[in-house]
Order: structure tokens, then sequence, then C-alpha cells
């Protein structure tokens, strides 16, 4: 016990962890600690460059806008090759008698490349009505509708692209029935009097009409096949009093204002005195042509714009009546312009939305509209014949209804 006591109570003594063997190794210097580099101060921010790029109005065409008019375009022209296919089709069918018995060169070149911008100007706004209505439903049935008014664009910026299709389509349907289209009818009619059914008028029966004011032509009969008229008569007055009076046997037409009497006399009157002048033949100008008396079908289809006013302006002088027909056709071609917009403006709005029945609904609410409204425009153009009004009012009735039909449903869709 004591020896156990003695143990506890002397010292520990240090061990050497190394082995006696092995030599102790040197306590290796602690080195330097090395300068901590300054943080080099956070550069400061740029301010993102400006965006120097020209910015333009809202009203310039802008990507979408491009879109919508390359689909609006595309459509319109894609519609009208559809249709003249089959308008040629029909066309042959029923003139197959005269395409088999007229020479191949004049139905192609005379006849059908002059009739398809005929039925391009009289179908203009089926045509538009047709685009509008299919590329638009189509765009509302994938939702890209839905993406453009998400993204900011309102309904009414939406209508610019519409609106500016429909001016290049309305400019151009314009030039075509006012400038282009009337000397082409020139050589179609022709086609048609020659080989199908001729409905030009080549003689006249008491032919009455006013020269210039106080000079009154008469003649019996005229014969354009000989440009030959018959028991012609000049009168002129001076207010209510015949000064002069010219009669002949026959007259013939020469020239433009050119006419040469045969077998005439000449009456003069100044007062209770009258003179006589007797001979065979003199030639004279008159102010007549035989197309102010001679007016055959489809007559009107054949002047320009410039042309029809001028002529309706001096049928009016002469007291000619039966110049309605020319008036209806100088008034439709400026209507016809505004049915542009106005069919755009119904079509954006009824196939602007996305329904459950697909496009085939709003193809087909599209075609019965265009047809009604090409439909309305010949019934009133019967009441301008028949008297009830005006020639210019007849034909804007129709725009007048549709601008209202137009603008209740455009109201509607943009809310």
């Amino acid at each position: 016990m004591e020896e156990e006591l003695k143990n506890i109570e002397q010292p520990v003594e240090t061990q050497n962890l190394a082995s006696p063997d092995q030599p102790v190794q040197e306590v290796q210097p602690i080195q330097e600690v090395q300068e901590v580099q300054p943080v080099q101060e956070s550069q400061p921010v740029q301010p993102p460059k400006q965006d120097t790029r020209k910015r333009y109005p809202w009203y310039f065409v802008k990507r979408f806008d491009r879109y919508i008019i390359k689909k609006f375009l595309g459509t319109f022209f894609f519609a009208i090759l559809l249709l003249f296919a089959i308008v040629v089709v029909f066309d042959i069918n029923e003139k197959l008698d005269a395409v088999l018995t007229a020479p191949l060169a004049a139905t192609v070149f005379q006849y059908f490349m002059n009739f398809l911008p005929f039925v391009l100007s009289q179908f203009s706004p089926l045509f538009t009505f047709i685009a509008v209505i299919f590329f638009t439903s189509r765009l509302a049935d994938r939702s890209e509708i839905i993406a453009m008014l998400s993204n900011g664009i309102s309904f009414y910026r939406l209508t610019v692209p519409y609106l500016f299709s429909a001016a290049v389509i309305a400019i151009g349907t314009y030039l075509l029935a006012a400038y282009i289209i009337p000397p082409a009818n020139v050589q179609r009619i022709a086609y048609t009097n020659k080989w199908v059914n001729n409905k030009e008028v080549i003689y006249g029966d008491n032919i009455q009409l006013q020269v210039k004011p106080g000079v009154m032509a008469y003649m019996a009969r005229y014969d354009k096949t000989t440009r030959s008229g018959f028991r012609f008569s000049l009168e002129e007055f001076e207010g209510t009093t015949l000064i002069s009076r010219l009669t002949a046997e026959t007259i013939r037409y020469d020239s433009v204002g050119l006419w040469t009497v045969r077998n005439y006399t000449i009456r003069e009157f100044k007062g209770m005195k009258e003179t006589m002048t007797k001979g065979s033949a003199m030639d004279t100008l008159l102010n007549i042509d035989p197309r102010d008396f001679l007016i055959s079908k489809n007559d009107e289809q054949t002047m320009t714009s410039p042309e029809l006013k001028e002529y309706i302006n001096k049928q009016k002088a002469r007291g000619v009546a039966n110049i309605k027909n020319f008036e209806i056709e100088y008034e439709r071609r400026i209507a016809m312009t505004a049915a542009s917009f106005i069919l755009t403006i119904i079509g954006l709005s009824l196939s602007s939305r996305k329904v459950r029945g697909g496009i085939g609904l709003n193809i087909g609410l599209g075609l019965l509209l265009s047809f009604s409204y090409i439909l309305f425009m010949t019934v009133t153009s019967t009441f301008s014949v028949s008297g009830y009004t005006s020639p210019r009012v007849a034909m804007w009735i129709p725009n007048f209804v549709y601008i209202i039909i137009a603008a209740v449903l455009y109201y509607r869709a943009s809310r």
C-alpha cells in the first residue's frame, strides 16, 4: 500500500513522443503572413446605352402590320384566282357554241383577257369580304389575335392594316373600272356582238336632239351600217322665232362632227321676208355623233369616267332622256370604292373572335352578307331607272345601310 502511494506521488516524466532512434525535427519558423491585397473597388455600373433608334409613331407600318397586310392581300388575290377558274368554266359552258365557232385567238385574247378584269371590277367587294373573313377567322382560330391584343395592341390599332389593305384594293379597283377596263370592254362587247348575241343598235327612228342652244336637229331614220340618215332637218330659233330651216333628203356621217347633206334646201326668215337656197351636196359641221342617239346596251361600260361625265353633261344639255344607265354606271364606280372599306370593317368585326364552330360559320355568314350587298345594289339601281331616286342616291343607299351595320358590329367587337 505504501509503495503504491509513493508511485502516485512521484511526478510523471515527460515522455518524448519521438522514438529515441529518430532525430527530432526542427520546428519550422512561421512564414510571414502575406499582406492582404486591398479589395479593388467595384467599378461604377454603367448606365444602359440610350436607344438611339428612330421610334416611329403608332400609325407607321410595323411588323404585325406587314403580317396582316401580307395575309389580307395574299388571300384576296388567291380568292380571285380560284373564282376566275370557276367563272371561266361556267362562261365557256354558257357560250359553248360561240367558243367552238370563233377563232381560238379571238376567244382567248379578245374575250377572256378582257372579260376577267371586268369580273374583278364587278365582284371586288365580294372578293374583299371573303378574304377578310377567311384569313381573320384563321388568325382568331389560332389565337393570334388574342396574342396581339394581350401585348397591348388595341382593337382600333389592329384595324389600321386592314384599312390600309382595303385602300389599296379600293384604289386599284377604281383605276381599273374608270380607266383600264372600259377600253377592254370595247373588244369584249365586239366579240359578243359578233359571235354570241348581237345587241348593238344599228338604226334609229324619229331622232330629235338639240345640237346647241336654239338649234334642233331631226332625222326620220338613221342606219349605222351605211352611216346615212333620211329626211333630215335642222332648225334654228331666236327665242321662239324660227329664223332658218335646212332640210335634206339624206345626210351622211363622215367623221367626228362632219356631215354631208344631199339634195338640201335652206330657208331663211327675216321678218316677212324669206330666202331659199338649194343644192345637191354640202359639207357641214354638226356637234352630234351617231352614238349620241344610237345607244346600245352596255355602251356605258365602254367609256372611261371622264368620258362618261362629259357624255352625261352633253346629253343633258341636249335634252336626251335615256341616259340613266350612264349616270348609274358613273355613280356605281365611285360607290364601289367605299364598299371595300365598309365590307372590310364588317368582316373584321365578325371574324375577330374565336368561335366554337370554327371558321365555317364566319365564311358562310360572310358570303351571305357580301351577296346581299351586291343584290341590294342591283335592286336600288332600278329605283333610279324608274325615276324614284337620283342615280347617286340609288347607288349610295346600300352603302348607308351597311355603314350602320358595320358601325354596330365594330362597336360590339371592340368591347
